[in-house]
């Protein structure tokens, strides 16, 4: 389904990014890997390596324009283009009212969940080519506010708003760009977010990632300025 492509990925060493990056090296494409710190980011790359994958691991900090820059830099050197970029590095940040939310972990939330989308899409898409595609994960609470959800709602909502921005500025060019919540996920920001709750309960991210290899292939190539609600787009495949 994805021979021949390349797919960016960031927070890429756990969770969803970590299965995404999986599930697409099963589908045959060549990977670019990104999240914060070597440590967890070379062990995604050597598993991904022993099952014969082609992989480029950068770590590195999304929300800094020279990390970005590094980061496009190597993907372009090693493979040329990038096909998919998978805006999925995130920060929870914590679960307070708005009176009591500190000013400098509002900025870190924005800076991780919506400023780093915005500078690695802006560097990658002049490396994108026509039929690329550019998928933004969102979250229930980017489309609806809730108490105690601060700044991890508010960038989600920007991120949905980009999204729609991308769609219409690229479309003319060939690239679709789409959103994806990917709902409830046993993951580590699951249990921080809802720390009563059985992990159990939820499904895992490697059983989620059907509508980002529809989004990333050919499949969807008509398809732009959409919001997919991943679970529920797995239960129809």
């Amino acid at each position: 389904m994805l021979r021949g492509r390349v797919v960016m990925i960031t927070g890429a060493s756990r969770g969803l990014g970590k299965a995404l990056a999986g599930a697409c090296a099963k589908e045959n494409a060549s990977l670019v890997i990104n999240s914060r710190t070597p440590d967890s980011l070379h062990p995604v790359e050597r598993e991904l390596a022993e099952d014969h994958a082609e992989v480029l691991a950068v770590p590195g900090d999304v929300s800094v324009t020279a990390d970005v820059d590094q980061l496009v830099h190597q993907a372009i050197d090693r493979f040329g283009r990038v096909d998919v970029l998978i805006n999925n590095a995130g920060t929870l940040g914590p679960r307070v009212p708005i009176e009591e939310y500190p000013e400098s972990e509002w900025r870190q939330v924005l800076d991780a969940n919506l400023t780093s989308p915005f500078l690695l899409t802006k560097a990658v898409i002049p490396h994108m080519p026509e039929g690329g595609s550019i998928i933004n994960v969102t979250s229930g609470v980017s489309v609806e506010g809730r108490a105690e959800w601060g700044a991890y709602s508010v960038s989600k909502f920007g991120l949905e708003g980009l999204t729609q921005i991308l769609a219409a500025e690229l479309q003319d060019r060939g690239i679709r760009v789409n959103s994806v919540d990917p709902g409830g996920m046993r993951t580590e920001m699951r249990a921080a977010a809802y720390p009563e709750e059985d992990p159990k309960t939820r499904i895992t991210p490697e059983e989620n990632t059907a509508v980002f290899l529809y989004l990333a292939s050919d499949e969807s190539r008509e398809v732009t300025g959409e919001r997919f609600k991943a679970q529920e787009f797995q239960r129809t495949r």
